[in-house]
């Protein structure tokens, strides 16, 4: 269903507000414009009733900061009223980039940093709006969902805290593991694929594709993303493989048992173009190890996808892994922060997130369902075709 042909005369659940904290801003605003577009091209026949008040306005955005003492303290602050309001608050937990001053030292922003000026933000409503969405699109501390042995179990633990303090709706993207939403049963949490996004940018650069099982295959670089591979496989009419690791369990390196090798379980993927989808890409390694393999294997061009680029250990690794002919392309997401040098590599395809974003936003104040939002396949279908058609 597309946007324009949703049922947009329900009454919306307050007035519209949307706080981007600062690891945020840069795509809440793109979000922001796309929500002043929306209801400006939007005629109601009820727009003038006092439910619609304020409908439409120049800026969606509720201006906030999170100022710091010079002990490293901080505390939230809201500058306008938002009494009554239907607030998105978006946060992005990974964003490095921002740093405060802690008794003259410099201190980089940790994704404790930023969940702790969401929680003062939320502090600072008060409980005066009328409802709270969280937009979280890498879940905090997402990685710990569950316990191997005497461990915390931080991301359950966070989510009860933001219920506790009344958020109502938690929304995030491509979860390591959706089960971490059992942490929360009776409150609404969504965690959402952008695979329609994927396929889109990636047939926006690339123009010579051959969308069949003869010469196009999904791989899942462990077993634990199988099923984002599935559903991407079988939406494009691919076949699908699978690495799995073996690790060292008797040792830990940087928190987690070193993976001794990838083991391959599918069919030829000889002279095949191959997709590697994953939710994250952290320091890359497992993604560069994977695209090597394949390589022994005869594959043609290989594109790594993934929903998050951290690149936590730079991009030399990728660089040189582009150089010797292993990676075609790199395809992320803009839901976490992007350093100026990966957006200026020419093997780096950047999906914008902003106007699905806003489209969630958008149909939620409405209270309308967004089931058809959250499955994107006859979307995909349809972007297949039209470019099959145009070859």
């Amino acid at each position: 269903m597309q946007r324009n042909e949703k049922n947009y005369e329900t009454i919306p659940a307050g007035s519209l507000g949307v706080i981007s904290l600062e690891s945020c801003r840069e795509l809440g605003e793109r979000v922001d414009k796309y929500l002043v577009q929306f209801r400006s091209e939007r005629e109601h026949k009820h727009q003038n009733d006092i439910a619609f008040q304020g409908y439409h306005k120049n800026t969606y955005l509720v201006n906030c900061s999170a100022p710091r003492f010079g002990s490293g303290e901080a505390k939230g602050i809201i500058n306008e009223s938002v009494r009554g309001f239907d607030l998105f608050m978006m946060v992005d937990v990974t964003n490095y980039s921002l740093s405060y001053t802690v008794c003259g030292h410099e201190n980089h922003m940790s994704p404790d940093d930023h969940y702790q000026d969401l929680k003062r933000i939320i502090a600072a409503v008060g409980g005066k709006a009328r409802r709270i969405t969280v937009i979280m699109p890498f879940l905090y501390e997402s990685r710990q969902h569950k316990r191997t042995s005497r461990e915390s179990l931080d991301c359950a633990l966070a989510l009860q805290e933001l219920v506790h303090m009344g958020v109502d709706n938690i929304i995030t993207f491509d979860a390591h593991d959706p089960r971490v939403q059992n942490a929360i049963p009776l409150n609404g949490f969504e965690t959402v694929q952008p695979a329609y996004q994927f396929i889109k940018s990636i047939l926006q650069e690339v123009d010579d594709l051959q969308i069949d099982s003869d010469h196009m295959m999904v791989i899942s670089p462990d077993e634990g993303g199988t099923n984002r591979a599935v559903y991407l496989a079988n939406v494009l009419g691919l076949d699908i493989g699978m690495f799995y690791k073996r690790r060292d369990y008797s040792k830990i390196v940087d928190g987690r048992n070193p993976i001794v090798a990838h083991e391959f379980l599918g069919s030829s993927v000889e002279n095949k173009d191959v997709l590697i989808i994953d939710d994250m890409i952290s320091s890359g390694d497992s993604m560069i190890d994977v695209a090597t393999e394949l390589k022994k294997r005869k594959a043609r061009r290989i594109f790594v996808v993934s929903t998050f680029g951290l690149f936590t250990n730079g991009l030399e690794k990728f660089d040189k892994a582009v150089a010797d002919g292993i990676i075609y392309k790199v395809v992320t997401t803009n839901l976490t922060y992007q350093t100026p040098e990966l957006l200026s590599k020419p093997y780096y395809i950047n999906c914008d997130m902003s106007k699905y974003i806003a489209y969630i936003i958008d149909t939620l104040n409405h209270d309308i369902s967004i089931s058809d939002l959250l499955d994107p396949y006859e979307r995909i279908e349809s972007l297949v075709k039209k470019y099959k058609a145009k070859k």
